[in-house]
């Protein structure tokens, strides 16, 4: 069971990164790009660490994915539309990524990670918790003063640009 489920999260994941690289809609390769992010998140489920997995829905796929969403609908709308293809620059992006994905592999089957034991018990996700509350709060804080700011610049940015358009128009 578990390997079919692997498998479907490995499609899903690959899928819809390489979704997220080829539509030409910067729109639907945002929402692709969600997706991808919630097959990362189905595999720390597969791997018994439901705080990372549900930290990875909350923080990646509930924040960044919306905010790049929102910012790619509020800035620059023409885009969204007209979208310049490259092909030297796509086949370049594709060896890049085979590339890296060899290495990466070549760097993992090398590792010896198939051999590692541990004596440690598993860390509690409670621990967890209680660390980012206690240690980790000001960069908490910080990321959020973070997103709200870019949140921030791209209603500015949008809002520069119809009032420059309407302007023009009169």
């Amino acid at each position: 069971m578990a390997d079919a489920v692997f498998l479907a999260l490995t499609v899903i994941t690959i899928g819809s990164a390489i979704a997220a690289l080829e539509l030409r809609s910067l729109i639907y390769g945002s929402i692709a790009l969600m997706g991808t992010l919630g097959g990362i998140a189905g595999f720390f489920f597969l791997l018994d660490a439901p705080f990372v997995a549900l930290f990875q829905l909350a923080v990646y796929v509930g924040s960044i994915a919306v905010l790049i969403l929102f910012t790619v609908m509020l800035v620059k709308r023409e885009l969204i539309f007209k979208k310049i293809e490259d092909r030297r620059r796509k086949f370049a992006g594709l060896g890049l990524m085979l590339l890296m994905m060899i290495s990466l592999g070549a760097v993992f089957l090398d590792s010896g990670i198939k051999t590692m034991t541990t004596d440690e018990p598993a860390t509690d996700f409670r621990d967890i918790g209680t660390d980012f509350v206690t240690y980790y709060w000001p960069a908490l804080i910080l990321m959020g003063l973070i997103l709200a700011g870019s949140v921030t610049g791209g209603l500015v940015l949008a809002k520069r640009e119809d009032v420059e358009n309407d302007q023009r128009a009169s």
